[in-house]
């Protein structure tokens, strides 16, 4: 009894031993068998061809809720710029997509003294202008510029100090436009599309450098020549004259005295509207 007691204590270390080698050895086969499952290539085809290679052929695969993590293309807005205008030889000088339509232009405002009368008429008409301003009047003035906006008049670039634009570098047309497009942002808050060159002087620069800020150039058809304080009677004809689908007609709200102006505005308008005119703006 004593020898098989020795014999059974003897024997219980190697089990041990036997069993914890056994455990080693499960562990490292388990361990080999998850890293093939996760790195091994593709299956082949069943012709036993190698599989197609690609892009990322031999990485390991990307989990597959990854994707959730990038932004679907199709809902990713677009990051192209609008289209620059062209940049054109010759300013438009008529409108005429706008059928039996006149559009009324002011330049060299606002004004205080002028400008608010201007305003009053055309909305007592019910009628859109174009208003073309410059900065440094703009700046001072910029209730009126909301004013303008609010009543749904156009707001054009008419330079920042209103100098002749070809006689400057082309460093200095692009201050005169660009400082009074900037104006204009800072008190509507958003940049102006059109502009006009004072005194009707344009030349390849002027053209080029507003169609980089993304204007169009406008001129006009017909001049009342209010600039010259001929008399309100002839301002009056000289727009019924000119009456005409498409016609631009150019007057002024500032640079001098326009009561003249505005009164010949308070009879031509209603007489305009009786003929059937439709006083109007070209859309944005």
């Amino acid at each position: 009894m004593e020898r098989e007691t020795v014999d059974k204590d003897q024997s219980l270390p190697g089990r041990r031993a036997a069993l914890r080698i056994a455990a080693v050895l499960g562990a490292v086969s388990l361990t080999r068998l998850l890293t093939s499952c996760e790195t091994r290539a593709p299956d082949r085809p069943a012709n036993g061809a190698p599989p197609a290679a690609g892009p990322g052929a031999g990485a390991p695969p990307r989990r597959a809720s990854a994707y959730r993590l990038s932004p679907m293309t199709e809902f990713q807005p677009s990051r192209r710029r609008p289209a620059r205008p062209p940049v054109r030889t010759e300013p438009l000088r008529e409108l005429p997509d706008l059928g039996r339509s006149m559009v009324l232009t002011f330049d060299d405002g606002p004004d205080p003294r002028h400008t608010p009368r201007i305003l009053r008429t055309l909305r007592a008409h019910d009628v859109r202008a174009m208003f073309f301003v410059c900065g440094e009047m703009a700046a001072k003035q910029p209730d009126l510029l909301r004013e303008m906006a609010d009543d749904g008049h156009i707001v054009g670039n008419h330079t920042w100090s209103h100098p002749e634009l070809p006689t400057l570098r082309r460093a200095a047309i692009r201050a005169e436009l660009e400082r009074t497009s900037e104006e204009i942002e800072r008190t509507l808050g958003r940049v102006p599309v059109w502009f006009r060159a004072p005194y009707g002087s344009w030349n390849r620069p002027v053209f080029e450098i507003g169609a980089a800020l993304g204007m169009e150039p406008l001129a006009w058809t017909v001049d009342t020549l209010d600039w010259k304080t001929p008399g309100t009677g002839k301002i009056v004809r000289r727009v019924l004259d000119g009456a005409a689908p498409g016609v631009v007609v150019l007057s002024h709200d500032a640079g001098g005295n326009r009561s003249q102006s505005v009164a010949a505005l308070g009879r031509y308008l209603p007489r305009l509207r009786e003929d059937g005119w439709i006083l109007t703006v070209p859309r944005p």
